[in-house]
């Protein structure tokens, strides 16, 4: 088998509520969801989710090659481009790739991923994240009580603006999750909205009120000296890695303790997930993926000694994706169909008319200036849903922030 082509589509995930985090949110709900097929001469294809701007570039790295021989594939296209470097968009369109040669490979054994990659058991434990930083303290109530109707004992929550805000919505989520066990999991991603100066104070502001399991990108994601200071006043573990892009990067802060949960972007492709796992695990430190639509690494997550949680989202799929797992009984249960079970309804892509959140070119994920150097908090709950009222799309398409004179 040999591979012969690829296809670029885009499909959106509706929320059905705004979504983001410190950085911004997108008050429409919609987001959008890059996909990528990868076709050979024997009539499989495979699917790979995840931003591909550089797909261009990288397919001759793999055009005419067996797509089995994945990992040598996956340094092929590393060794493509490492004069101009792997960072950013170019590792994102190999992780896409990646993920469709996992795809394949799985299903020329016509078995799951999950099977392949040597996982005794199709249950991947999960916590509950919502994305929920522009929702209300009653809609993030009502949130975090379905996820503890699927049997879920643990969350994360957005916060970093307010700490009296992010006190009072962790301690609103735990009262929920009491529903399936007495001491709930917390954790709080404040998705390096932090300054070194702030985030030992605040943490320990939070600590004082709220148990949490983790504490998430307190500040910039390569910054050791600031990590490690985190960590070592903080009673929890400092969990980063979504954003870090090949070993190298994350290698510094390993060997300095900086970090104490190592995650991964889910869209970085299986390999570089296998891959700081084994990194991970040479220092008894335990691995966690970031959630993204359809939980394409909870194949591998299956498979992987140290792993600890997987995050996951949602419990809804983008449009034409359909997968076969079920979101239950605090985790992810996958299924059998061959590789990573992600059926696309071209059809239904074609059929798309309309635009998405976070591709927009200005925001709403461009870091704030004030990001890191903020004095005081900024206003909670109501000033959240004031920018996301400002933002909401009004008939003509324009927020009413624009609209307004």
């Amino acid at each position: 088998m040999k591979i012969t082509g690829y296809r670029t589509l885009r499909t959106v995930h509706n929320w059905g509520r705004p979504v983001g985090d410190a950085n911004g949110f997108v008050a429409n709900g919609i987001t959008e969801v890059p996909v990528l097929l990868v076709d050979t001469d024997a009539g499989l294809t495979g699917v790979g989710l995840g931003a591909h701007a550089a797909a261009e570039r990288i397919f001759p790295a793999v055009e005419g090659h067996d797509p089995r021989a994945v990992t040598a594939l996956y340094d092929r296209m590393l060794a493509h481009t490492f004069k101009s470097g792997h960072g950013g968009a170019v590792f994102g369109t190999i992780g896409a790739f990646d993920m469709a040669l996992w795809d394949l490979k799985a299903k020329m054994a016509e078995e799951p991923l999950w099977r392949t990659l040597g996982a005794a058991d199709r249950f991947v434990p999960g916590y509950a994240s919502g994305l929920d930083i522009a929702l209300g303290d009653d809609e993030l109530v009502a949130l975090y009580a379905d996820w503890a109707e699927r049997g879920f004992t643990s969350a994360k929550i957005k916060g970093g603006l307010d700490p009296d805000s992010d006190i009072r919505r962790l301690t609103a989520v735990a009262e929920v999750l009491r529903e399936n066990t007495r001491s709930p999991a917390l954790m709080l991603d404040v998705n390096e909205t932090w300054g070194r100066h702030q985030a030992v104070r605040l943490l320990a502001r939070i600590e004082d009120q709220v148990e949490i399991a983790w504490i998430e990108e307190p500040v910039r994601r390569w910054d050791v000296a600031g990590n490690r200071a985190v960590g070592r006043a903080a009673r929890t573990a400092v969990a980063s890695g979504e954003n870090l892009t090949g070993l190298e990067q994350f290698r510094p802060l390993l060997a300095a303790d900086a970090v104490q949960v190592v995650q991964t972007g889910s869209v970085w492709g299986i390999t570089h997930f296998l891959r700081v796992a084994v990194l991970a695990h040479g220092q008894d430190l335990p691995v966690s993926p970031v959630g993204y639509e359809g939980n394409p690494l909870a194949h591998a997550a299956a498979a992987a000694p140290n792993h600890l949680v997987t995050e996951v989202q949602d419990t809804s799929t983008p449009v034409g994706l359909t997968v076969d797992q079920v979101i239950a009984d605090d985790g992810i249960v996958l299924g059998d169909s061959p590789g990573l079970g992600i059926s696309v309804d071209e059809a239904a892509l074609a059929r798309l008319d309309g635009t998405a959140g976070w591709s927009q070119p200005a925001g709403p994920h461009v870091r704030p200036a004030a990001a890191g150097l903020r004095l005081v908090a900024e206003s909670g709950q109501d000033g959240r849903r004031a920018r996301a009222d400002a933002e909401r799309p009004t008939r003509d398409g324009r927020s009413e922030r624009e609209a307004s004179p």
